[in-house]
């Protein structure tokens, strides 16, 4: 009887050291479940709004190029200090906001500060500063007047514009639209009526990159609502440097304000996209903004800051005013390395 008494006291407690077993294995399951689960949506939103890539909103193609440029370089930004001198001695980064930045410095033919300069991106608008170029250079009669067609209507991103079927300008007033207000249909009426057609036109654009060594950049369309149209930060210093040797683009991408009669006899006022064209403060020799969502916002400048010609380049801006507070950032920047007797250093 002892024996059996003590062989089911034995087994009952077997019984239970495998409950508590499997209790604690579950447990552990558990823990290493909720360590590896994913962060609340809020979360990753919450963290994608305060990045700079903001990727969940753009396509995974282009989101790709980006990641393959920027993969292993987070801590991407760097200035030269090995151009400091009494003249120019930065003491730290301009801490900009822009995902892809360039500061080009003519004089020297070098790079101030750069920030993921090789990443390949979208670049929107900024695509019609080439646009421009290629039909200047071939020599069109810039008084032909020519029309709004319903081939030049947006149909990718279905974009608005005061410019309807049958409105006429002359070729440089189409010119002076597409770049100082960004206007896309009169981009497509300038390329529809290259030399060859549209076609002609994008294979111009593609072969004058070439020809300036952008050795990453390709154009699908003359206005840039191709997401397609894409560059780095270091050919579009190369562009920019281009496009500022053409005076009617230097002329007509400072222009603040440009009226035009409409239809109906109906006066329409356009306004330069960049406002900085308007602060008496900037010498800008060449600007150019650019923004679809796949590209967020962009802008390019040719600009003079304390007697220093320089190029600036910034894509992948968060929010309306941020490339605007980034070229703001660089001025000041500039302008204080400009002062004598600083120490350069690392920031």
């Amino acid at each position: 009887m002892k024996k059996l008494l003590l062989v089911c006291i034995l087994a009952s407690y077997g019984v239970v050291a495998q409950a508590a077993e499997h209790k604690a294995v579950q447990h552990h399951k558990r823990a290493v479940a909720q360590h590896a689960k994913p962060p609340a949506k809020h979360a990753v939103v919450q963290h994608a709004k305060r990045g700079t890539l903001h990727a969940t909103k753009r396509p995974q193609k282009h989101h790709a190029l980006r990641q393959s440029a920027l993969e292993g370089s987070r801590v991407a930004e760097k200035f030269d200090t090995q151009l400091s001198s009494a003249a120019f001695q930065p003491v730290s980064s301009p801490k900009l906001a822009s995902s892809i930045a360039l500061i080009y410095d003519e004089q020297t033919q070098r790079p101030l500060y750069t920030k993921n300069p090789d990443a390949v991106a979208p670049i929107a608008s900024i695509t019609k500063l080439m646009t421009a170029m290629v039909v200047l250079d071939a020599e069109p009669d810039l008084n032909e007047a020519l029309s709004v067609g319903e081939a030049d209507f947006d149909i990718l991103k279905g974009t608005h514009s005061r410019l309807g079927v049958g409105t006429t300008f002359i070729r440089s007033e189409m010119l002076k639209l597409a770049l100082m207000s960004s206007e896309n249909r009169a981009a497509s009426v300038l390329a529809r009526n290259y030399p060859g057609g549209m076609a002609a036109a994008v294979a111009a654009m593609n072969a004058k990159a070439r020809k300036l060594g952008m050795t990453h950049t390709t154009f699908r369309d003359p206005t840039g609502l191709n997401s397609e149209n894409v560059s780095t930060a270091r050919d579009l210093v190369k562009m920019v440097a281009a496009a500022r040797n053409y005076k009617l683009i230097h002329q007509y991408t400072t222009t603040a304000t440009h009226s035009v009669e409409g239809a109906r006899g109906r006066e329409l006022t356009f306004n330069n996209t960049n406002p900085l064209v308007k602060n008496a403060s900037w010498e800008i020799g060449v600007s150019k903004t650019g923004y679809i969502n796949e590209a967020g916002r962009c802008l390019v400048m040719q600009a003079q800051i304390r007697q220093r010609p320089v190029i600036i380049v910034l894509l992948d801006s968060v929010g309306k005013t941020t490339r605007i507070g980034d070229a703001n950032r660089v001025k000041k920047w500039i302008e204080s390395a400009s002062t004598q007797g600083r120490v350069a250093s690392r920031g």
